[in-house]
């Protein structure tokens, strides 16, 4: 039944979004609003993969969070850094497809 098989690879979809975020959830900062959690998750989960850690422990992840947080600040509290030109693409207010503003 091909309406079944649709409707299992939804489930499924569904499933690994919400255990993506439940993963990122660890990493919300105590002092974000609700608005700038959802922006940062959202840049956290958009760049997860490029991210993960490699099997000797490189901590690709920790760099992402701090991106993050770099990103949110940016964002956010309109703070600005001197960055190199291949991070700069994560710094577009198209990181997360969205033109969020400050506020």
């Amino acid at each position: 039944m091909v309406g079944g098989e649709a409707a299992a690879a939804v489930e499924e979809l569904v499933s690994g979004v919400r255990q993506a975020a439940d993963f990122a959830e660890q990493f919300r900062a105590y002092s974000e609003s609700e608005k700038q959690w959802k922006a940062r998750m959202e840049f956290i989960l958009r760049h997860l993969p490029d991210y993960r850690d490699p099997p000797d422990g490189g901590g690709r992840l920790d760099q992402l969070l701090s991106l993050s947080m770099v990103w949110a600040n940016h964002l956010f509290l309109g703070c600005s850094i001197k960055v190199k030109a291949e991070d700069s693409s994560h710094f577009s207010t198209s990181a997360t497809g969205s033109g969020r503003r400050r506020g």
